[in-house]
């Protein structure tokens, strides 16, 4: 009798094992999906910066990533609504100098500033200069910033139009060094006197800390009261998302999604891998 030595085979996999072949590339997905969300979870989250309130240091079509571990975890850190309960895990202060971003604390948008003042601080402004514990915060006037003018970079106001030889335009803005206690030296721009040039001295309360922009005439931060949509008033620690660590990505906004060689030609290359 003859006996069929054939080796039977799975209905679910093909003679050249393509059911295998998917198993493994479903595994190998899974594998990516779980090292993006541990990444965007634990480590860092992408950011993209609409306006010019962080200039000199950031413009208007920066990308960049914001470390999570320095100040803890909470539902404002987390990219979905988990419904967690208030507070952070493994909480850090910031300290003061940090660009950090954070929730509104009324619509919960996105925000960057810098640190200024943490609990127990004392700060005001007097003329456009910060009293920090009742000291002024040096600040020195240094060579003007120059931004090129571009789609997504215009001219503020307290800036001055000039065009080159070649007909291109930039606008020119004053701007000084500013150096806070403990020596964390940054760059502002400061128009002269507006609204928010004076503000009384305020504690800052615990749990909180005093923002404000580096673009000082073009910012609404901690100097105004908070307003949905508009000024952020003074941040509870517990809505910070991260603090910004390196810009992945620049550009002057003429790209065009239907001309992928505009996406190279529009890069800020010199902006690109810029530590903050």
């Amino acid at each position: 009798m003859d006996v069929n030595t054939q080796t039977a085979t799975s209905p679910d996999v093909g003679a050249d094992g393509s059911g295998d072949s998917w198993k493994s590339f479903g595994l190998f997905v899974l594998k990516v999906v779980a090292v993006v969300l541990v990444f965007r979870i634990l480590l860092f989250s992408p950011f993209s910066i609409p306006s010019e309130s962080m200039l000199p240091r950031l413009m208007n079509g920066d990308y960049l990533l914001a470390a999570k571990w320095p100040y803890g975890y909470s539902r404002n850190s987390l990219p979905f609504d988990l419904g967690l309960p208030d507070g952070r895990i493994l909480a850090g202060t910031p300290e003061r100098g940090d660009i950090v971003i954070f929730k509104h604390p009324i619509d919960r948008t996105d925000y960057i500033k810098r640190v200024i003042g943490l609990p127990g601080d004392s700060v005001a402004v007097i003329g456009g200069q910060i009293v920090l514990n009742g000291e002024l915060v040096p600040r020195e006037q240094i060579g003007d910033l120059v931004v090129p003018e571009t789609p997504n970079t215009g001219c503020a106001w307290g800036g001055e139009s000039i065009r080159d030889g070649d007909g291109n335009r930039s606008c020119s803005y004053r701007r000084f060094r500013e150096s806070l206690p403990g020596g964390r030296s940054y760059d502002v721009l400061d128009f002269g006197l507006t609204q928010g040039d004076n503000f009384s001295p305020i504690t800052v309360p615990e749990g909180r800390m005093f923002v404000m922009g580096d673009n000082r005439d073009n910012s609404r931060d901690s100097r105004f009261e908070a307003m949905s949509g508009d000024a952020v008033g003074i941040i509870p620690q517990d809505n910070l998302v991260g603090r910004a660590s390196i810009v992945i990505w620049s550009t002057d906004g003429s790209a065009e999604w239907i001309k992928p060689w505009t996406w190279f030609s529009a890069a800020r290359w010199n902006r690109i891998g810029r530590s903050i």
